[in-house]
């Protein structure tokens, strides 16, 4: 399986002509050396309806006439912007033929900031994915804070690589996150939700000994690096 990192949280996996794209946020992220229009993928997933993780969702999604999977309040947005959907709600497991994903809980914030008629949309809870495919088990646990109930995600699933955030200050920074992977029990970490803007740089290097540390295995993608699983 090819894993790419597009940058900020935004990962695709790709594997036996199939491809999934999560947190598709290339349009005006600074870091991004992809550009949306290249994204070829038949699922796209979304953890959360902020900005910096929905931006070229829509536009993928249409483009590749793609299943948009995200939690019910999201799925129904992305439905009305004319995206084919799957809602589900977290604890739920669904297929998306190749792949089945299952909606774990992460603990942030979810809506959609409309600035000129200063509104927020309600849409929905945030979430992480686990998702089993190729007989791997994958998390990408979106953006959320360290919580207890990582050790039970850890011990009933065989987590081969984690997508943890380490930016800090809107989400878990590198020493919770270091935590996070050996509750989790994951056999390889990546590090997403750093360095895309000042207030969340971060060194990846660094905590990529940190794991090590620990017997776990870090990498730290550039964007447009990839890796295999």
């Amino acid at each position: 399986m090819k894993i790419e990192y597009h940058g900020h949280s935004c990962v695709q996996l790709t594997s036996g002509g199939n491809s999934m794209v999560i947190d598709p946020y290339l349009t005006g992220n600074p870091t991004a050396v992809s550009k949306p229009e290249n994204i070829h993928a038949q699922v796209v997933l979304l953890t959360h309806a902020h900005s910096d993780h929905i931006a070229d969702a829509v536009g993928i999604a249409r483009r590749n006439n793609a299943l948009v999977v995200a939690i019910h309040e999201l799925a129904t947005y992305m439905s009305w912007q004319g995206c084919n959907v799957l809602g589900m709600n977290i604890g739920g497991k669904a297929s998306v033929g190749f792949a089945d994903v299952r909606m774990v809980q992460a603990f942030h914030s979810s809506g959609i900031i409309v600035d000129d008629q200063k509104n927020i949309i309600y849409a929905g809870m945030p979430a992480g994915f686990l998702i089993h495919w190729d007989g791997m088990t994958i998390l990408h646990a979106g953006d959320t804070c360290l919580f207890s109930d990582m050790k039970l995600i850890g011990e009933r699933y065989n987590i081969d690589l984690a997508f943890l955030p380490i930016g800090d200050l809107f989400t878990m920074g590198p020493e919770d996150a270091v935590t996070a992977a050996e509750w989790l029990r994951a056999k390889r970490v990546v590090p997403i939700h750093y360095n895309t803007f000042p207030p969340i740089r971060q060194d990846a290097s660094h905590f990529v000994k940190m794991l090590g540390e620990r017997g776990i295995q870090g990498i730290a993608l550039k964007p447009g690096e990839s890796t295999t699983l």
